[in-house]
Formats: structure tokens, sequence, C-alpha cells
């Protein structure tokens, strides 16, 4: 077997796999909330010393030197995968329905066909029936969803605020005393005790494993919400950018090297022996 075409060949696959996340991170650059991801990258050593006390022979006899070859020791793999939750710049706007969290550990309740998901993308809108949805149509939740299904359903000629807390109050325009301020309800904002157990599931939402659930606890008290604003995604361009030159310039070095082993070496082995026989 020749060792290095093996190497080239996970080394190429392994950036390949890397420029699919760049490329992921750049084309959500001006997602409202969006967390870049990023790979960490190793090698098998890494994964042997990882996996060898799941093997079901002992690491240190001969019979198991047959699970782990010397040569391929240096082979790169995308070890993990992450998301980098730190929060992202923010930026105020006109919509009265746009919010944003403070917090990184913090995320909006969303109910959609596929069970409660969360999401940082704070830009919300009124649907037909005056509810509170996500531009997809999803429900934005209150912290009362948790007892039995409820929403944020806004009255007719509402003027809408939010304190620091997501406390939602409205000023009906209709009404005698404009003054006036009801308790409309919340908007559910809840953290989570592992973060890392966050799964992206597209459209810019997470879900965290149902059996979890009691991890889950709601902000209160934190001054986590800012109506008015938007987080802006946490990609940096500049550094995404230098990533995928980066990335691009060893997927061709290893091309190269692929080559080298199947038209150069190859064909030098082959002539070699040919001219032996």
């Amino acid at each position: 077997m020749q060792t290095g075409f093996y190497n080239a060949t996970g080394g190429m696959v392994t950036q390949m796999n890397r420029l699919d996340v760049i490329s992921n991170n750049l084309a959500n650059l001006n997602t409202s909330g969006f967390k870049r991801d990023d790979v960490v990258i190793g090698d098998f050593v890494r994964l042997y010393e990882t996996k060898k006390n799941e093997l079901p022979i002992d690491d240190q006899t001969k019979e198991a030197a047959k699970y782990l070859n010397r040569a391929l020791t240096r082979v790169p793999h995308v070890v993990e995968e992450y998301t980098d939750i730190s929060a992202g710049a923010v930026q105020t706007t006109d919509n009265v329905f746009d919010f944003a969290l403070l917090q990184p550990n913090a995320y909006f309740m969303i109910e959609t066909p596929e069970g409660v998901r969360y999401t940082r993308d704070g830009s919300f809108t009124l649907n037909h029936e005056g509810r509170l949805v996500t531009k997809e149509g999803f429900p934005v939740l209150p912290k009362e969803y948790v007892d039995g299904p409820q929403y944020i359903d806004i009255p007719e000629e509402a003027v809408v605020n939010a304190d620091k807390d997501g406390n939602l109050y409205v000023k009906i325009l209709t009404n005698e005393t404009l003054n006036e301020t009801i308790p409309l309800g919340n908007l559910a904002v809840v953290g989570f005790e592992n973060p890392q157990y966050l799964e992206k599931t597209g459209g810019n939402l997470y879900k965290y494993p149902e059996e979890r659930d009691a991890e889950r606890t709601f902000n209160e008290g934190n001054g986590t919400v800012m109506q008015y604003a938007l987080e802006k995604s946490n990609v940096n361009a500049v550094l995404e950018m230098t990533g995928l030159i980066e990335t691009q310039r060893l997927v061709e070095m290893y091309s190269k090297v692929i080559n080298t082993h199947m038209d150069d070496l190859n064909n030098e082995a082959i002539n070699k022996l040919a001219q032996k026989a």
C-alpha cells in the first residue's frame, strides 16, 4: 500500500470538510444571531488514544497491534466540529418586534412542527392572527408554554414595549386612557447548563436533547433582552477568508501529492519492474 498516497488523500478530504464549514460561515455572514462553526483537526494517534480502551483486546498485546497501523498514525482527521457561541455585535433597528439577546447563553423558545426549538435570531413579526412568530411563521413562545400550549397574541391597535427581562406590555391606541400600560406576557428566554449539547437543525434553529430538559433554565433578572435591536452573526469575514485561502492552498498541495504518486511514482515503479523482468 502507498502510505504517502493515503496520507495525502486523508489530508485533502479533511481540508475539503473544513472548506464546507468555512463556506457555510461566510454564507451566513449577515444572518441575525448566527453562530460560526469550526473544526478541530487531529491525527490517527489522537483517535487511537481516545478509543483504545474500548478495543476488544488490551492495547499492550501483540494481537491489539493489528488495530493500529503505525504507518498511518499521522493521517489528518476532523476530530471534532463545534459551534462558537460567543455573542455577536448588536445593531439597533426601527422594528418594534426586533429583539437582541445580550448574554451568550440565552435563546428564544420557538414552536416548530418537529417540537420546541431555540434561536438567537430575534427578528420577529405578526401573522394574520396577530400572533408573534418568526419569519418562517413559527410561534414565539412565552414561559407559560411549559405548562401547556400558550402563545403571544398582540391586540390590534396596540403599541408593544418589552423590558430587559423580556416582559411585554401594550398600550391600546383606541383606549380612552392611552397612558395605561397593560401586561401582555413575556418572551421565554432560556439558558442551558451544558450548551455544548445544542445541535443545529437548520433555519438558524437549535435542538436540545429532551432528556436534558431539567438543565434548561429561564433567564430572569439578567437584563438579557434589548428591544429595537438585533444581534448580528459572530462571523469575522477577514478571519474566515484567511482560513478559506489557507484551506484552498492545502487542497491544491494535497492534490499535487496525489498526482505525483499516481502519475510519476507509479510509472517509475512499473518501468523499473518491467526492466528487471
